[in-house]
């Protein structure tokens, strides 16, 4: 074991979906405060080494199907470059650290945090053992782990969470989650391979049409929710719809790559490699700032 195996079963790239926990600061027009970054990086921290912990977990248990699969044999308990003891530790240790992290907040919303967390921790856990059987279950307990994520950041910070951004990230996690399980299926179809013990409960027809509901619902939420009374009198702007247009781009961008491209077995990658939704997601960043912080 060595310094690059215990990063690889830590998996930091997954990290970029942790970063849901500044929404809260960004959107009440506090991203220039310090106290406020720093209480989001903490909470950043805090659930990134518990989602670490997570990783380890699922590794240890998954171990006999992974070695099976062509890429995932590659993981460091798989291959045998980490022991399953030893992948009990790091688990343990990175568990340990997320609750140290919190204890640097003074005292700010702590229990809280310890309870969301905890939450998140368990429920994940469960998802591990049981809950990932169980189809549909699956993907609304990784939606239900993105509002988390919200949640941890607005009571990190002491700022309210509005239901417009609980309902937009739990829509948009679950477009991503069964987009996800699209690739499962289409893997399942060409190599008789099962990355999931439930993917026989899903099809493409199926998948297909959730994706498109989903995707109408997202859209429409958003549109509705960017000429809300109370969204654009807080904002002091009648342009927010303008947003929309990197929305919808973006998520028929997903769309293409999902069902033409058939690479949508990795949402994070996706994010970090596809430069048309990066320039989507920049456009649409850029605009807030400028309506919010104007």
């Amino acid at each position: 074991m060595n310094i690059k195996t215990v990063i690889q079963i830590i998996r930091p790239h997954q990290w970029v979906k942790n970063g849901f926990v500044f929404l809260p600061l960004f959107f009440n027009g506090q991203l220039w405060n310090l106290t406020g970054i720093y209480e989001c990086l903490i909470a950043f921290v805090s659930f990134s080494l518990a989602a670490s912990s997570i990783y380890c977990f699922n590794d240890i248990l998954d171990v006999e199907d992974d070695r099976q699969h062509s890429v995932k044999r590659l993981r460091p308990v798989a291959s045998g470059a980490i022991s399953i003891p030893a992948a009990y530790v790091i688990m343990a240790v990175c568990l340990l650290l997320s609750g140290l992290a919190l204890l640097l907040l003074n005292g700010k919303a702590t229990y809280e945090l310890f309870g969301l967390i905890g939450f998140y921790y368990l429920m994940n856990i469960a998802y591990c053992l049981v809950l990932k059987r169980y189809s549909i279950v699956d993907v609304i307990v990784i939606a239900i782990g993105f509002v988390l994520r919200i949640l941890v950041g607005g009571y990190a910070t002491g700022i309210q969470v509005t239901e417009w951004i609980i309902i937009m990230t739990f829509l948009l996690a679950l477009f991503l989650a069964f987009a996800k399980r699209r690739d499962d299926v289409v893997i399942y179809q060409n190599t008789g391979v099962k990355l999931r013990k439930n993917t026989g409960n899903y099809n493409l027809d199926f998948v297909n049409q959730v994706l498109a509901m989903i995707a109408t619902i997202t859209i429409v939420a958003y549109i509705m929710y960017t000429i809300s009374p109370e969204v654009t009198t807080r904002m002091n702007c009648h342009y927010v719809y303008v947003t929309s247009v990197f929305v919808l781009t973006g998520i028929l961008r997903y769309l293409q790559i999902t069902i033409v491209n058939r690479q949508s077995g990795d949402p994070t990658k996706v994010l970090l490699r596809d430069r048309f939704i990066q320039i989507c997601i920049l456009g649409w960043l850029i605009f807030f700032l400028i309506i919010i912080y104007k």
